[in-house]
């Protein structure tokens, strides 16, 4: 943490992460609902999504005005000052609509197009993940480290289905023919905690298609700084085609075998 502009920006994500974990836990209404719809019926807006934006990129503006924005809710300004903030104030909101606990709140920040600051805020973990370009990932300040890797067939792997119908069918057909191939597949429902679960052991593996830039930006960084390895399709990043995240020894082999089940397309 020699740099004192990364400083800055680690404190501002980690406060502003903080302030709307504490809105979205504590503010959530008894009889939530669904304020709009994106995808499909299925993929959702809630009220508290918009609010939680609101939230991140006033306190953000009012701190760093000539910085830009990129959010899942519509915030997006181009800026003049080199950084830009990528933000996902609610990921898992269908979680959060069900009352289930795995949501997070994630931002991050890029500097001049390279995302140097990750901070995901899981309030009802009562964790805060947090990593800067170079100096590694950390949980409620413990250092985190990826697994070691077990062979394939005994690596557990996380992964997340899309909202629109046919997509999910591919998807499905992908995890079925994965399923005899792993110890076994988990299914979230947070790109960004999954990410952080490999980051901190709990996964050896994670891969999704049709993420966001602001699904994966903060918890990309923290798995890559706990020493995990991330992607898309081989020789590509991590993108909307697909998202691999694993411990080294697990990404190439699964990497591999995505590509084989064309798990980027229909």
């Amino acid at each position: 943490m020699t740099d004192p502009d990364l400083s800055e920006l680690l404190d501002l994500a980690l406060e502003a992460a903080r302030r709307a974990g504490a809105l979205l836990r504590d503010g959530r209404p008894a009889d939530l609902g669904v304020a709009a719809t994106k995808s499909s019926p299925i993929d959702i807006v809630t009220e508290m999504d918009i609010a939680a934006e609101k939230l991140i990129t006033g306190f953000l503006a009012e701190r760093r005005p000539q910085d830009g924005f990129l959010g899942e809710e519509g915030a997006s300004s181009a800026g003049s000052s080199g950084i830009r903030w990528v933000i996902d104030p609610l990921d898992g909101t269908v979680n959060y609509l069900y009352g289930l606990p795995t949501w997070a709140v994630s931002i991050a920040a890029e500097r001049d197009g390279e995302r140097v600051v990750g901070v995901v805020e899981a309030p009802m973990r009562r964790e805060t993940y947090r990593a800067v370009l170079g100096g590694g990932a950390y949980a409620n300040g413990n250092a985190l480290r990826a697994r070691p890797a077990p062979p394939l067939d005994q690596a557990l792997v996380s992964t997340g289905f899309n909202y629109v119908s046919d997509v999910r069918t591919h998807q499905a057909d992908v995890a079925r023919v994965l399923i005899p191939r792993l110890r076994d597949i988990r299914r979230g429902g947070s790109a960004a905690v999954d990410l952080c679960d490999v980051a901190a052991g709990r996964l050896d593996g994670y891969y999704e298609r049709g993420l966001h830039p602001w699904d994966l930006a903060a918890g990309d960084l923290i798995a890559r700084e706990a020493g995990a390895l991330t992607g898309g399709r081989p020789g590509l990043p991590a993108d909307g085609d697909l998202t691999v995240a694993a411990t080294p020894g697990v990404f190439e082999p699964l990497q591999a075998l995505l590509e084989e089940l064309g798990a980027w397309h229909d």
